[in-house]
């Protein structure tokens, strides 16, 4: 049996890499009789997930500092990831020289596996895991390259991603490769769409929108975007998914411009597709993405999709002419409204056709296709 680790410490588990890697880890012991994946839980952070039917595949450390770590703003994680880098520089060589994975795959905080196996001489083959748009400051591109003779394989979750890492010279090419996130699974998204419990501010046939209240997603554009927009304000009305540290900023924003009762935040929601599958439209405003699991989620939900054509992912998904909806200008109030004015007009029919070519262009993200990738990269 080959052995597949997964490891990540995380402090916020609604991000999309916490979804990526217990789906890849439970997709691979599911689908694949010749792997074996287990994730290490370091810090306490996969808690949440752990249950009966699952606990044998995770690797528990009994070092339950998660929840001590502060959690929300730019400063205050990068305390936590420096806590996380040191607390478990020992527990991570310890875990890689008792149990000799066959395979070692880093998602998040890749900097210390990468030192790990530059200084120390494991048996385990190093997959990185680039987990969202990769920002290459000087500390990273230092650690990148320093651990990077020691890596087996990087993994891209969009061929932006590979194309800039390839540019950059981090890696040797013939090592970096494109897998798809494991966003979905089909026997889940049906159950999860036949829910019918839902939050009682929620109305149906509407725009609907979802994400982490962060400065990435750009949720202000929206909110100016519909004050300047008539006929969008007479028809629709838009819901938003999703907790953040912006939350009371951008509330007050709403207020000030007497939006209360047309732009609602119906907070984190264990389950967003029974909302999606019973909205209108969905919209995307992010500033980045890699590729936007949301996004994915969306199509699946058979939404018309309006998104920013953001590096890195949506136009992946959506394609450059717009065959699978519609992509506005990056950040640009004056697009986003022009693309959402061709919406309230468009023609039924140009609409689904663009719903049939998306939804062929994420059967690639279910867990079951990125386990038969993933299979014959390992």
């Amino acid at each position: 049996m080959i052995n597949v680790f997964y490891w990540g410490p995380f402090i916020d588990n609604k991000i999309a890499t916490v979804k990526a890697m217990y789906n890849s880890a439970l997709g691979i012991n599911e689908y694949s009789k010749k792997h074996k994946a287990y994730i290490v839980n370091s810090i306490g952070e996969w808690n949440f997930k752990i249950n009966d039917q699952n606990s044998e595949y995770f690797l528990n450390q009994n070092f339950n500092i998660n929840n001590y770590l502060p959690k929300f703003g730019f400063i205050k994680s990068r305390i936590s990831y420096i806590l996380i880098f040191f607390s478990c520089f020992f527990q991570l060589k310890k875990i890689l020289k008792k149990h000799q994975p066959d395979f070692f795959i880093a998602h998040l905080i890749v900097s210390l596996p990468l030192i790990l196996f530059r200084i120390f001489n494991f048996k385990s083959k190093l997959i990185i895991r680039i987990s969202g748009k990769p920002k290459l400051n000087i500390f990273r591109k230092f650690v990148w390259k320093f651990g990077s003779k020691t890596i087996y394989k990087v993994f891209c979750p969009t061929k932006e991603t590979k194309d800039i890492l390839i540019q950059k010279k981090i890696f040797d090419n013939e090592k970096v490769f494109v897998l798809n996130d494991p966003v979905f699974k089909l026997k889940d998204f049906i159950i999860s769409k036949n829910e019918k419990s839902f939050d009682n501010r929620f109305e149906k046939n509407n725009i609907i929108m979802a994400g982490r209240l962060t400065y990435q997603k750009n949720f202000e554009l929206i909110i100016d975007a519909y004050e300047n927009n008539v006929d969008l304000k007479n028809k629709y009305k838009v819901f938003i998914l999703g907790d953040g540290e912006l939350k009371s900023q951008l509330k007050k924003i709403i207020k000030s411009k007497e939006l209360e009762n047309h732009i609602i935040f119906l907070g984190h929601k264990k389950n967003i597709i029974k909302y999606m599958k019973n909205s209108k439209m969905f919209i995307s405003t992010s500033l980045w993405e890699d590729p936007g699991f949301v996004l994915i989620e969306a199509a699946l939900s058979n939404l018309t999709i309006i998104s920013s054509d953001c590096p890195s992912g949506p136009k992946e998904i959506i394609n450059e002419n717009e065959y699978g909806g519609y992509l506005f200008k990056n950040n640009s109030l004056k697009d986003l409204n022009k693309k959402i004015n061709q919406f309230l007009v468009e023609d039924n029919n140009k609409i689904f056709k663009k719903k049939i070519y998306i939804k062929k262009k994420i059967k690639k993200f279910s867990v079951f296709n990125h386990v038969n990738l993933i299979k014959k990269y390992l």
